[in-house]
């Protein structure tokens, strides 16, 4: 019983990773990254079809990306939901290709990113947290009802702050590794 709680501890713990590593993907660093269209959906024969779904995206130079879509005749949304979303690009229409052209950033909108970012780990780090204090929580319960010895309950405790220290380590790796890819010039 205390391992399952610890695997399923550790699994949330994972997702947590993933989640933040996909939230990081969707800011704007300078470089072009296909992942920052991930949200962005259009209406494709009446169901919300996710862009790389509808046409290839690919990255001809460092700062642009080109989408060409499989049917010509969906440029026009596609153009529309770009606009909308809050990737902040102009998309630029020569009739086959929309591309997408990453300006330089400014000194102000890199510390911004940054700050975004550090918010970003700050909340897995609470979500972490929290997984913890749900396992602890459990682990106190069965202590109380007897299912395990006091010597066990110690030994789990450690154990879950173990694999929490790790994967807090692991988010501001990871943190880390954005803000330097925010910053670099």
């Amino acid at each position: 019983m205390i391992e399952k709680v610890y695997n399923e501890s550790s699994v949330k713990m994972k997702k947590t990773l993933d989640v933040l590593r996909y939230e990081l993907a969707g800011l704007r660093a300078g470089r072009a990254n296909p992942q920052v269209l991930d949200r962005i959906t259009v209406d494709y024969y009446g169901v919300p079809t996710p862009l790389n779904q509808v046409g290839n995206i690919s990255t001809p130079e460092p700062r642009q990306l080109a989408i060409s879509l499989w049917e010509p005749s969906m440029i026009p949304q596609v153009e529309k939901e770009i606009m909308k979303s809050d990737i902040g690009i102009t998309p630029i229409n020569d009739g086959k290709i929309i591309r997408l052209i990453f300006p330089e950033l400014t000194e102000e909108r890199r510390k911004e990113l940054v700050k975004i970012s550090a918010k970003y780990g700050e909340e897995s780090k609470i979500a972490i947290r929290a997984i913890r204090r749900e396992a602890n929580d459990t682990y106190r319960k069965m202590k109380k009802q007897s299912e395990i010895t006091e010597d066990e309950l110690r030994l789990a405790e450690e154990r879950i702050q173990e694999l929490t220290d790790e994967h807090v380590k692991k988010i501001d790796e990871i943190v880390k590794e954005k803000e330097m890819e925010i910053m670099e010039i």
